[in-house]
């Protein structure tokens, strides 16, 4: 059976003898003369047919001839001669991807093979890598491009849903104050009516006094005319309508001085009127906030854990301020009892929405926060900051910083009340924490 005949592999070849006779450069750069033996000189020049570098004294007797090849000094000469040809490595075979020499082009393995000088196949190399490098750079820069588009899809349709959104917000306030409008429209006129009323029951009780008061004038005028009457048949014919007359009008007189002190100090009942305005707004409030869906959960009546008390922070007798404590305090020690400067409130949070409201000191530092029960009670982890259990929002100096796990953000704006509002909707995942101040500000 014929068998095809074996080619050399030149590549490997070429590969191997590199690396068979490639030594260790070393670190000091200066290459000097192979022939000075007493006191060594650096070289000039290196001949690549000698594999010898010489000095410019060897070189001024050293042979001129077209196959002393002479270059800058290198190291190891013999790395730039052909190991078949032993003469100068002038060209690049990119076929089989190997520096030869002249011999070999012409007469050698690489005969017929397109060569080309080393410094052209080192620019063609270079423009190779640099395209390689574009390349890379497009397909990196394509690939970004891509991610990038499907972000800015992300972003516009989350712009897009921001703005649906925005648009029935705005709707809903828009909704919202003109159903208040309606309202006070109504509240304010049931309120003057209320007003009216009372003016004219009072307008209306002091014109009766006042007619009464002008009918008892015209009695005391008759009685006056009978004072002064000299006829005596006359007198004694209307002395029995005289005495009625003077009885009615002393009896009358007494009912209008009492009556008249009782209206003199009779007054719009302002008191009533601000009871009732007071309880319809807060019916309209209510209603309208209902109705909208901006209704905020009653701020949770929030008690400390004496029992969870460090021993260094001091809750007061209502359960509703804790500080900083002097003096250690020697409670009875519990698994429950923290070993650092926190406090439990009591009760849980399970599920649902809830809102509760903290107004901190002018000195010192604060931490407000949210903590599961199991996390640790002792140990640098117990801090509210410092595990994955908790959030904690920590003032100082009046800046912010939120916490968790360890990890730190600044919040970037200045404290500017000591009042804060803290917002769990527990179904949503969702901790905030408001500032109390004028307007209210998102932290």
């Amino acid at each position: 059976m014929d068998r095809t005949a074996l080619q050399r592999n030149m590549k490997l070849c070429n590969i191997a003898e590199r690396f068979l006779t490639a030594q260790p450069e070393k670190e000091d750069s200066e290459i000097f003369c192979t022939y000075c033996i007493d006191v060594p000189l650096l070289a000039a020049k290196t001949c690549l047919h000698c594999e010898a570098s010489l000095c410019d004294l060897h070189l001024s007797v050293h042979s001129k001839s077209t196959e002393h090849v002479l270059t800058e000094p290198i190291p190891y000469p013999g790395n730039r001669k052909c190991y078949v040809q032993k003469k100068a490595l002038k060209y690049y075979c990119p076929q089989d991807a190997v520096c030869v020499c002249v011999s070999c082009c012409l007469v050698g393995e690489h005969r017929g093979h397109q060569v080309c000088s080393m410094d052209e196949a080192l620019k063609k190399e270079k423009k190779k890598k640099k395209k390689e490098k574009m390349r890379n750079a497009l397909e990196k820069i394509t690939s970004r491009r891509e991610e990038t588009e499907k972000q800015v899809q992300g972003l516009e349709k989350h712009k897009f849903k921001v703005q649906e959104k925005a648009a029935g917000l705005i709707e809903r306030v828009t909704g919202f104050f003109q159903d208040i409008r309606e309202k006070l429209a109504t509240l304010e006129g049931k309120v003057l009516s209320e007003i009216f009323r009372q003016e004219e029951q009072i307008s209306l009780r002091i014109s009766n006094l006042i007619k009464q008061m002008e009918d008892l004038y015209q009695k005391m005028s008759l009685l006056k005319d009978l004072c002064k009457e000299t006829d005596p048949l006359a007198v004694l014919q209307d002395q029995e309508s005289h005495k009625a007359v003077s009885s009615d009008t002393k009896k009358e007189e007494e009912e209008e001085k009492e009556k008249y002190n009782k209206i003199s100090l009779e007054d719009l009942d302002e008191f009533l009127i601000s009871l009732g305005l007071h309880k319809d707004l807060t019916d309209i409030i209510a209603d309208v906030t209902t109705k909208s869906g901006f209704h905020v959960p009653t701020a949770s009546n929030i008690l400390l854990d004496v029992n969870t008390a460090a021993n260094n922070v001091s809750v007061s007798s209502d359960l509703k301020k804790a500080s900083a404590s002097i003096e250690w305090l020697q409670r009875p020690q519990s698994g429950e009892r923290f070993q650092s400067s926190q406090v439990f409130s009591r009760g849980t949070f399970p599920s649902g929405r809830h809102y509760w409201e903290v107004e901190i000191s002018n000195s010192g530092t604060c931490r407000l926060g949210v903590l599961y029960l199991s996390v640790e009670k002792c140990g640098q982890n117990s801090l509210c900051e410092n595990n994955i259990k908790s959030w904690c929002l920590r003032i100082e100096n009046n800046q912010f910083l939120a916490l968790h796990n360890s990890l730190r953000y600044e919040v970037e704006v200045k404290a500017s009340c000591r009042r804060f509002g803290i917002f769990l909707d527990y179904d949503a995942g969702r901790l905030s924490f408001y500032e109390l101040c004028d307007p209210v500000r998102h932290l």
